[in-house]
């Protein structure tokens, strides 16, 4: 059942990504390590003491960027000491929260009425009319979440 609380929830995280998947900007090829600190002018010696770690770590950093397995707490601490702000979001990519739980309510909907018109057909009393079953099931999921 989607209680108000989870409506509410859609709807600011709607408004709080809004701008962000058409504004968002893919991360540069070596990543946004090592990005950052070439437009600064600092070196990767220089990250390091201000981290207070080995030059080393700093390029296992900007490698680990590279390979998606660095993790949340290393980004934000190079973002701190390069004096930048770490910016995390999901942001759907269909536009919406809403709508991305509508498409998933959909495609449960079509599941629902496949398991029941495959059993249907097992004892040859298919419907035949799959689209208006889902359609039919769609409706009862949402009237289900108010």
């Amino acid at each position: 059942m989607q209680s108000s609380y989870q409506q509410l929830r859609q709807s600011q995280l709607d408004r709080l990504t809004s701008t962000l998947l058409s504004s968002a900007p893919t991360r540069p090829s070596r990543g946004w390590i090592r990005a950052a600190r070439e437009a600064l002018g600092v070196s990767s010696s220089r990250l390091a003491s201000w981290l207070r770690s080995s030059r080393q770590l700093i390029l296992q950093f900007e490698k680990y960027e590279v390979e998606d397995r660095i993790t949340l707490a290393s980004l934000r601490a190079v973002a701190n000491a390069l004096d930048c702000e770490l910016v995390y979001a999901f942001v759907p990519r269909g536009g919406s929260y809403q709508a991305l739980a509508e498409k998933h309510l959909a495609a449960e909907a079509a599941q629902n009425v496949r398991r029941v018109e495959h059993h249907m057909a097992l004892e040859d009393q298919a419907s035949g009319n799959v689209d208006a079953l889902v359609s039919d099931e769609l409706r009862r999921l949402l009237d289900q979440q108010k």
